[in-house]
């Protein structure tokens, strides 16, 4: 019987949080799943880490790598009515968090779902405010925006069959599917229930090109949009001021005095060259992408749903059957 959702985890050399995530993913109490691992060349030890749990292996090589390459290529070999997609540098916090994600795929108008995600200790401080403006506590099953991400989202396979992934962006393949679908009359569902950490712990230069390289791809999917010098400023100041404020309040400020307007110089700095590289588009998904998080202050409440347990799983057995 083929599974209802196939898991597919782009990656490289993350011997350090592969094992993490699959175990976070034999935990779940959805099971009717299978996992497609989708490696560009990783010389350290991933794929012997993988080899432990009840993975099909695709590799592409480092050459023919794009984000929406390696996607696609996990979605050909994909059985399931649903694709799930995460990144190999995540793991599920609760043992329903794949569950949450399928959820809102009841309302047949959903094309795509994306969950929740929050930093850990390695996270700056800056970051854990994107992850808290990006992905609020409320979840919205009718999302008047194209916005989503894709180191932890969902999309249903009949609709990838014919809109695949464009495999010629530097990143934001997954915000280029989402306005193609949304143009066609589909919904865009956030489920903040669906929670993963996300573990980013990068240099200052990485964060840079990562900002550079998104902000390419978001001037060719909106050709219209411009990003200034004043755009610039004004964006490092009012996102600067912001984190100080949030920081102050977690009573963290000193400790990240630096690293705050580090961050932000080095993520905006970073978009104005992408931009450079060769536009107004949506205000909501502007908002979204480059402005800071809100004065408002905000507990996260998880209920009484279960924890995935980590430290139980490492000194475990690991299963070697498939899951469906």
């Amino acid at each position: 019987m083929s599974p209802a959702a196939s898991i597919i985890v782009r990656c490289y050399n993350e011997e350090q949080h592969i094992g993490k995530l699959l175990s976070g993913l034999m935990q779940q109490t959805y099971r009717n799943f299978e996992i497609i691992l989708v490696d560009s060349g990783s010389t350290d030890a991933t794929l012997s880490i993988a080899s432990r749990y009840p993975v099909k292996v695709i590799s592409i090589t480092p050459e023919e790598f794009s984000f929406g390459r390696s996607l696609n290529l996990g979605c050909e070999v994909a059985q399931g009515d649903y694709l799930v997609m995460v990144s190999a540098h995540v793991y599920p916090v609760h043992k329903d968090w794949l569950e949450q994600l399928l959820k809102p795929f009841n309302l047949p108008q959903v094309a795509l779902v994306y969950g929740k995600q929050r930093g850990n200790q390695v996270t700056k401080y800056s970051e854990h405010q994107i992850f808290s403006k990006w992905f609020p506590e409320e979840s919205n099953y009718h999302q008047q925006h194209p916005f989503c991400n894709n180191a932890n989202a969902a999309v249903r396979r009949s609709l990838w069959r014919d809109h695949p992934y464009d495999e010629q962006l530097t990143g934001l393949e997954d915000l280029a599917w989402s306005k193609q679908i949304t143009e066609l009359g589909y919904c865009i569902a956030y489920a903040a229930e669906a929670e993963i950490i996300h573990v980013h712990d990068e240099s200052y230069r990485r964060i840079y090109n990562r900002y550079r390289r998104e902000a390419m791809a978001f001037k060719r999917i909106f050709s219209q949009e411009q990003f200034n010098l004043v755009d610039l400023a004004r964006l490092v100041v009012t996102n600067v001021i912001a984190d100080y404020y949030h920081a102050f309040h977690d009573r963290v400020l000193f400790n990240n005095l630096l690293s705050i307007p580090l961050f932000r110089l080095m993520q905006f700095w970073g978009t104005y060259q992408g931009f450079r590289h060769h536009g107004l588009v949506l205000r909501q998904l502007r908002n979204t992408f480059y402005y800071p998080r809100d004065l408002k202050r905000l507990t996260n409440s998880t209920g009484q749903r279960e924890a995935v347990d980590y430290a139980q799983s490492s000194h475990q057995e690991v299963p070697t059957v498939d899951l469906h």
